[in-house]
């Protein structure tokens, strides 16, 4: 039996930086504050060499800390570089800025939320707040009512950039779970049916290699008393010797990956018909229409499809010929597996293939049909739509 594959590791998403526009918005406050404070610096009385090397270094710092801020939790320098880049921002406005750069703070706070949590963020800024409350007060001399009409704008604006940023952060988790979600299904479907392929393996080769052991140990009571019976035994042997290996090279190319030796597509589809000769079959593909590029999740529906079609033909109904075909159409993409043989095994047990292929067909908006053509004969119809959601 198949091990069913554990859950995969967590692996850290790759810090992509900020948001393109972010980017653009930054960039331009940081300019416009940089050329405001020169052409403020160009007036009479204008700010001394002190103060315009002052300035000018701190608008150095905030932009070479924005081409190094992470933008998700992260170990070593880098984070300590969000809350210096947070402090570097709030002093643009006592070294002279003109009030120009208040954005850049708050796109330091959300920047504290991206790389420490919510819960952290609320802490600096908080302590930002009382920082500037008490510098109002002590350092420039103001009264209380000054300085709480410099600190209540920065709590409300603070408090907006930190509830979007909580919906931002929210809204990537659940893409985060999702994905992590989306790659246990793919490995528990690829375990299903490594499973089932496994069980109809059993069954087929494990019964032929069970009646060539009884044929050879009847062989071997016979070689004396009975030689012709006995070689009847060992020609019997052989040839379901044969059929088993050849089972066993089925289930091998049943085995192998959708992309066959690089090919996807009405490619893979081919490839996999032609690796069908030699079963006793002749087996034919066409296609028809323009060819759509499909998502992965129909193309494996379509391969799984022709690959059940192609094997029932050769495990049950005693088939000569077997011909696919793909057609596509405007919205939709239609596979038949049709072959000659007699029909639905109505002895045959499970079904659970074709059954598990119209779930997966269902799943991805489309349908999977089965049954007996009127002029004899077995069909597998599936029509899916080139999208995985539209309807058929």
């Amino acid at each position: 039996m198949p091990r069913v594959p554990g859950p995969s590791p967590r692996v850290q998403p790759r810090d992509a930086g900020p948001p393109p526009l972010l980017s653009v918005v930054f960039w331009v406050v940081l300019a416009a504050t940089a050329l405001t404070y020169a052409v403020h610096a160009g007036t009479s009385p204008g700010p001394s060499i002190a103060r315009i090397t002052v300035f000018g270094a701190n608008v150095a710092l905030v932009g070479a800390l924005w081409l190094v801020l992470p933008w998700r939790r992260t170990r070593g320098w880098r984070g300590p570089a969000a809350v210096v880049f947070l402090v570097a921002t709030f002093t643009l406005g006592p070294a002279g800025s003109d009030e120009i750069h208040q954005l850049l703070p708050l796109i330091s706070i959300a920047n504290l939320a991206f790389v420490y949590g919510m819960r952290t963020a609320a802490v600096i800024v908080g302590c930002l707040c009382c920082g500037l409350f008490l510098s109002v007060v002590k350092v420039y001399g103001r009264g209380v009512l000054d300085a709480v009409a410099q600190t209540v704008p920065l709590v409300v604006f603070a408090a907006f950039v930190l509830g979007m940023t909580s919906a931002v952060l929210e809204a990537r988790r659940r893409r985060e779970e999702a994905q992590r979600l989306l790659a246990r299904i793919r490995e528990l479907t690829v375990a299903q049916e490594r499973a089932r392929m496994g069980a109809e393996m059993h069954d087929s080769v494990g019964h032929h290699l069970t009646v060539i052991k009884m044929g050879l140990e009847n062989a071997e009571r016979f070689r004396h008393r009975r030689p012709d019976a006995a070689w009847d035994e060992v020609r019997q042997a052989k040839d379901l010797t044969r059929q088993a290996l050849a089972d066993a090279r089925r289930w091998a190319r049943a085995l192998r990956p959708l992309a066959l030796d690089g090919h996807v597509g009405s490619a893979a589809l081919q490839q996999l018909a032609a690796s069908f000769d030699g079963t006793g079959l002749k087996v034919s593909f066409e296609v028809s229409g323009e060819e759509l590029p499909l998502e992965p999740d129909v193309e494996l529906v379509l391969y799984r499809v022709l690959q059940e079609g192609l094997a029932n033909a050769v495990r049950h109904s005693g088939a000569r010929r077997v011909r696919g075909g793909l057609a596509f159409h405007d919205d939709r993409v239609v596979l038949t597996v049709t072959d000659d043989g007699g029909g639905r095994d109505r002895e045959a047990h499970g079904g659970f293939g074709l059954g598990s292929l119209a779930e997966r067909a269902r799943a991805v908006g489309g349908a999977l049909t089965t049954g007996d053509r009127p002029g004899g004969g077995f069909e597998v119809r599936a029509e899916l739509p080139v999208h995985p959601g539209a309807a058929p």
